[in-house]
């Protein structure tokens, strides 16, 4: 069962648009199409509540702590709420998938993304679901940092907006079902 879906990015205006928020913007969109809005602060992010067809509370947040300390606000409302990383699905930015493909995954390994990294930390544990969002790879390793923190260009914005969109369908599914079963990563993936 899905308790919480969490989308990574970075606040403030100067990140809002970049590659590295694509959590949020998921999120956001998420949002609006349900009709909600991300109305509560606590726990270090912005969160919103929502009942899928069973009546159960899901959560969605979008933590305020930077990127590298996400597993912070994470941690704390899955503390509050007894939420156990299985019942978790993190939305974030990967540089190792092209551009608008998205992969669903049950657990992994952070792959070297530091806000997901915190959340293993936060958790002390790799079990939670993970909706990978691609933004492809800059040319060289040391144009990483400002890659991700960088804009979309206006070339990727159609297929930026696409990929957002399956993430948004995929995630209405998860919240309807209340799980991930192979028919949801399937469709996502």
């Amino acid at each position: 069962m899905i308790r919480l879906i969490v989308g990574l990015g970075n606040p403030g205006k100067r990140y809002e648009k970049t590659r590295h928020n694509v959590g949020w913007m998921v999120l956001d969109r998420l949002a609006k199409v349900l009709g909600i809005d991300f109305s509560k602060e606590k726990f270090k992010g912005k969160i919103a509540e929502i009942r899928n067809d069973d009546g159960k509370k899901i959560f969605l947040l979008k933590p305020l702590t930077y990127m590298n300390l996400s597993g912070e606000s994470v941690g704390e409302l899955a503390k509050f709420y007894k939420i156990k990383p299985e019942e978790t699905l993190v939305v974030y930015d990967d540089l190792d998938l092209p551009l608008g493909k998205l992969r669903l995954r049950l657990k992994g390994s952070s792959g070297g993304h530091k806000g997901v990294a915190s959340i293993e930390q936060c958790f002390g544990s790799q079990n939670f679901s993970r909706l990978r969002i691609g933004i492809g790879r800059p040319q060289t390793k040391e144009e990483v940092v400002n890659y991700v923190l960088s804009p979309f260009r206006e070339d990727e914005l159609e297929a930026l907006g696409e990929a957002i969109d399956k993430a948004v369908s995929c995630l209405k599914e998860v919240i309807k079902k209340g799980d991930i079963d192979n028919k949801i990563m399937s469709k996502c993936n």
